[in-house]
C-alpha cells in the first residue's frame, strides 16, 4: 500500500465506526469544503486542505512522502523520538520499517486534538443530554484543553522521524471510533446486569485479558460487584476527556454506568457526587483495541505490522 492509501483508509474507517451519523460527519465536511471555498487565495495557503476529507485533526500524515510504498509498519501507541530510532535501528538490523504509525498525536495533531471533541457533544446528545447543554459544557473544557496545548513542544518525533527520513503518521479518534462503537455495541447486545457482568464482558476480549497481568486491565473505580449497571455509557473517544459538568446531565438522562479509558479525580469526584458507577477498562488495552483494528485493515491488504511502545498485539482475521 501507498503511504496516502494507509491514510486515508484509516480516516474512512474513522467515519464508519464514527458514534456520529455519517450524515453529520459529511455535513461537517461540506462546513469545511465551503468555507475554503469563501477563503481569498493569501488565506487558502494556510489552509489545511486536509480537513476537506479528513474531520479529524488528531489524525494526521506528519512526514514522509504520500505516494512511497509501505510494506511494514512500526507501530504502538505512544511513538516518539526513541521509537523512531527504534525504528532506524530495526532497518539497520534487516527489519525495513517504511513507517511508524503512532495512536497518539504528534506534530500538527496534536496541536489540534482539542478540535476533535466537539464530537462529544453529539455522543452527550445521543444518551439524552439537550444539544444546547452539551455545547454549553464542553465550550469551556474544549478552551481549557486548547491552551494547555499551546505551549507544548509538539514536534519534536516528527523532527527525528525527518532527520532519519522515516515517514510519521498518527491514527487517534478514527481508532478510539473503533473501540468506542465496538464496546457500544457489546454492551447493547449483552446487557449486563452487574458490575461484575460488565468486567467479565471486558475480560473476554483479548487486549483486557492480557492488561490484567500488567495490573493495567478493567477495575471499578466508583460502585461494587454487586451494583447494577443500568443504562451503561462508553465513553472512549472524542480527543480527550470532557467536561466534568457532564455527569450531572447524563444521570439525569438516565445513563447509569459509564465506562471509560481513564479518568482523572475531578472527574471522578462528580461522577461520585451524581451517583454514577465507574468501571476503567484501561488506557493502554482500550488504545490497544481501537488501534488493532485499524491496523487489521493493513493486514488484510498485504502489510506487516511490528508492534512496540504499549500495543497489546492482537489480529482479528475477520471484520467485526
Amino acid at each position: 500500500m501507498k503511504i496516502k492509501e494507509i491514510y486515508q483508509l484509516a480516516v474512512e474507517k474513522g467515519i464508519e465506526q464514527d458514534p456520529r451519523a455519517r450524515e453529520t460527519v459529511m455535513k461537517l465536511l461540506e462546513k469545511e469544503r465551503k468555507l475554503y471555498d469563501e477563503l481569498k487565495e493569501d488565506e487558502k495557503k494556510e489552509f489545511d486542505q486536509d480537513k476537506l476529507f479528513n474531520p479529524y485533526g488528531d489524525t494526521r500524515l506528519l512526514y514522509g512522502d504520500p505516494e512511497r510504498e509501505v510494506t511494514r509498519v512500526l507501530s504502538g501507541i505512544d511513538m516518539e523520538t526513541a521509537e523512531v530510532l527504534l525504528a532506524d535501528r530495526l532497518s539497520a538490523r534487516g527489519t525495513k520499517i517504511d513507517l511508524i504509525i503512532a495512536h497518539h498525536p504528534e506534530g500538527k495533531a496534536m496541536s489540534a486534538l482539542y478540535q476533535v471533541m466537539s464530537l462529544q457533544e453529539d455522543v452527550l446528545a445521543k444518551f439524552g443530554v439537550p444539544i444546547n447543554v452539551a455545547e454549553g459544557i464542553m465550550a469551556s473544557r474544549i478552551n481549557e484543553v486548547k491552551l494547555g496545548l499551546m505551549p507544548l513542544n509538539h514536534n519534536r518525533a516528527v523532527d527525528a522521524a525527518r532527520l532519519l527520513d522515516i515517514p510519521l503518521m498518527c491514527i487517534h479518534t478514527p481508532a478510539d471510533n473503533h473501540v468506542n462503537t465496538l464496546l457500544q455495541n457489546m454492551m447493547d447486545e449483552k446487557q449486563p446486569e452487574t458490575l461484575d457482568d460488565v468486567i467479565k464482558i471486558l475480560k473476554e476480549i483479548p487486549e483486557y485479558a492480557e492488561a490484567v497481568q500488567y495490573n493495567a486491565g478493567p477495575a471499578i473505580v466508583l460502585g461494587n460487584k454487586k451494583n447494577r449497571a443500568g443504562k451503561i455509557m462508553v465513553d472512549m473517544t472524542g480527543g480527550t476527556s470532557g467536561s466534568e459538568d457532564a455527569y450531572a446531565k447524563l444521570a439525569t438522562a438516565g445513563v447509569g454506568t459509564l465506562i471509560v479509558m481513564h479518568i482523572g479525580e475531578k472527574h471522578r469526584k462528580e461522577a461520585e457526587k451524581n451517583h454514577m458507577k465507574v468501571i476503567i477498562a484501561g488506557h493502554m488495552a482500550s488504545d490497544s483495541l481501537g488501534l488493532n483494528l485499524v491496523l487489521d485493515q493493513l493486514v488484510r491488504r498485504g502489510v506487516q505490522v511490528v508492534p512496540c511502545a504499549g500495543l497489546l498485539r492482537y489480529e482479528r482475521k475477520e471484520q467485526l
